[in-house]
């Protein structure tokens, strides 16, 4: 069973309250300390902790590899997101830290990334993109979205948009298509105006 709380959104999407960066950062800090737990041993089989979807047939390196590969993408992309964060603000670098320490120093500076649009655009696109590659590796479904109108190539109302890869494509099994185009136009079309507002399929 996860011990994650019931209030927390299951694909890493911004709680209710904060918006925009905070609403992210809040979900990425969160739930990255689980991604630790995930990756030391624990009790069952071969160590590996309970979690629905988690086995691989009796073994853990599968599941192990892919947790401890989204713990270095996150910690690389919290580094590069506070030396960005920092340097434009004219701020000096501080010293190496742990990723928890390190989000925190972020969450203090938001307010000034704030008076920066495009600042705060690539801050919240990043935290965005953390936190659901942690809910991934913590076994949640990717988040689909449904797009209204119909698909270009085969005519049927199957569009999704993958929000976290940026991509809208048709779900036809027999068609695939991918709209072009799609995420410089903000994946317009989308039955919802936000992580929480999309109407969302499951995975």
């Amino acid at each position: 069973m996860t011990h994650r709380q019931q209030n927390n959104d299951p694909n890493g999407h911004a709680p209710d309250g904060p918006t925009g960066p905070a609403a992210w950062l809040g979900a990425l800090t969160r739930h990255f300390p689980e991604l630790l737990v995930e990756l030391a041993p624990g009790p069952g089989p071969g160590g590996l902790r309970e979690r629905p979807g988690a086995t691989v047939r009796g073994t853990t390196a599968p599941v192990r590899l892919y947790v401890s590969d989204a713990i270095r993408d996150i910690t690389d992309g919290v580094v590069e997101l506070e030396a960005a964060i920092r340097d434009r603000l004219g701020l000096q670098r501080l010293a190496a830290a742990p990723v928890p320490v390190r989000l925190r120093r972020i969450a203090g500076l938001l307010d000034r990334v704030r008076e920066h649009p495009d600042l705060a655009a690539h801050t919240e696109e990043e935290l965005r993109r953390m936190a659901r590659r942690c809910a991934r590796a913590l076994g949640d479904p990717e988040q689909l979205v449904r797009i209204a109108g119909r698909c270009p190539a085969c005519d049927s109302v199957s569009l999704r948009a993958f929000p976290e890869r940026a991509v809208v494509r048709c779900v036809n099994p027999v068609c695939g298509h991918v709209l072009e185009g799609a995420e410089e136009n903000g994946l317009e079309g989308a039955e919802g105006n936000g992580p929480k507002g999309a109407e969302e399929d499951g995975a």
